[in-house]
């Protein structure tokens, strides 16, 4: 959906090495001043927030705004830089667009992650592996309540459409465009000539079960461990309510960056 009005208030995200993107911040600041606008903190009521990174910029501002419906416009200082909309050379033309409101919003679904009592907001993926290194886990998995067996296999990814583009890929995972709302699920080197990927809708949530007899499956949230499952224990991963709002400049849109990043 395009913004309506120019940005009054930004806040800004910056690389974990900020030291990389301290001529970037000075460019920025220099150009909110003339266009009026405020630089805000993260928890001021911003209009936009500007990520100055890559990715991982994008992921932990997704992250901070959860619930606040603000929207994330990322200038890529990083390697892959799938989501941001502006080149490092382009920040001022980019972000005065940006600031007059020449932007489109686009809504990203996110996953809730439960073990147990505890629940934990994903914005790109979950990942259910061994515990130790090396060692290949027995996984149980039912869709929707439907139990669809025991899988020997190094681990199990269930990624949203921002995160498909990710780990999931690598993996072989399929590509979900944005605007979908659904998830993939990725089984890591499946022992069975059979197992494929799988896209499933809103309704159709994921338990994975840990079935191996004598080890532990840690569970990976979005980069981060979040806990682990002995054996018997199950995390049920589902399509959640809160959403992602990534901006970008009209003309940047998802199969720009595809052709751009994975078909050239």
């Amino acid at each position: 959906m395009p913004s309506a009005k120019p940005i009054k208030r930004i806040a800004v995200v910056t690389h974990s090495h900020e030291a990389a993107v301290a001529d970037a911040i000075s460019r920025l600041e220099r150009l909110a001043e003339s266009k009026g606008v405020e630089l805000t903190g993260e928890n001021d009521g911003p209009d936009l927030a500007v990520t100055l990174g890559g990715d991982g910029s994008m992921l932990r501002a997704f992250h901070r705004f959860l619930g606040a419906r603000v929207p994330v416009i990322g200038v890529n200082f990083g390697r892959v830089g799938f989501l941001t909309s502006i080149e490092a050379d382009e920040l001022e033309q980019g972000l005065e667009r940006a600031l007059d409101g020449d932007l489109r919003i686009v809504e990203l679904p996110t996953l809730d992650v439960r073990i147990g009592g505890e629940s934990w907001p994903a914005v790109n993926d979950v990942f259910a592996t061994s515990s130790r290194l090396g060692r290949m886990v027995e996984l149980g998995y039912a869709v929707g309540g439907e139990d669809l067996g025991v899988l020997p296999c190094d681990g199990v990814i269930c990624s949203t459409p921002s995160g498909s583009t990710a780990y999931n890929l690598s993996n072989g995972g399929p590509v979900l465009v944005w605007g979908l709302d659904a998830m993939a699920i990725t089984f890591v080197a499946p022992h069975s000539l059979h197992v494929r990927p799988l896209v499933v809708p809103h309704d159709l949530p994921l338990t994975v079960t840990n079935r191996t007899p004598d080890g532990s499956v840690t569970v990976i949230v979005d980069g981060m461990e979040v806990g682990k499952l002995e054996p018997g224990q199950q995390v049920d991963v589902r399509l959640g309510d809160q959403r992602s709002l990534l901006a970008t400049l009209p003309e940047r849109t998802f199969f720009s960056r595809y052709r751009k990043t994975f078909a050239s």
